[in-house]
C-alpha cells in the first residue's frame, strides 16, 4: 500500500504547497482535495497498516495542518471603492 500512495501523497504536498504559495485565491480548494487525499489515505493504511505509511500520512496530515492554521490566519482582503469623482 505504501508503494500505491507514496507519490500521490507526495505530489499533493508539492502541488498543495505550490498552490498555497503562489495562488491565494484557490487555497480553500486547495486544502479540500489535500484533505481528500489524506482520506485516500487513511482509508490505505486501514487497509493494510504500516509504520512507513503512518509515518508519511503523519507528515501529510502535518503539511495540511499547518497550511490550513495559515490560511485561517489570514484576513480576507476587503475589496476597495473607488471615492475618487
Amino acid at each position: 500500500m505504501l508503494n500505491a500512495l507514496l507519490l500521490p501523497l507526495l505530489f499533493s504536498m508539492a502541488g498543495g504547497t505550490f498552490i498555497f504559495l503562489y495562488r491565494p485565491e484557490q487555497r480553500g480548494q486547495g486544502l479540500l482535495i489535500l484533505t481528500l487525499f489524506q482520506l485516500v489515505g487513511a482509508a490505505g493504511y486501514a487497509m493494510q497498516p504500516t509504520t512507513e505509511l503512518l509515518a508519511l500520512l503523519s507528515a501529510h496530515a502535518l503539511a495540511v495542518l499547518v497550511m490550513l492554521t495559515r490560511h485561517l490566519q489570514t484576513p480576507v482582503p476587503v475589496p476597495q471603492t473607488s471615492r475618487d469623482q
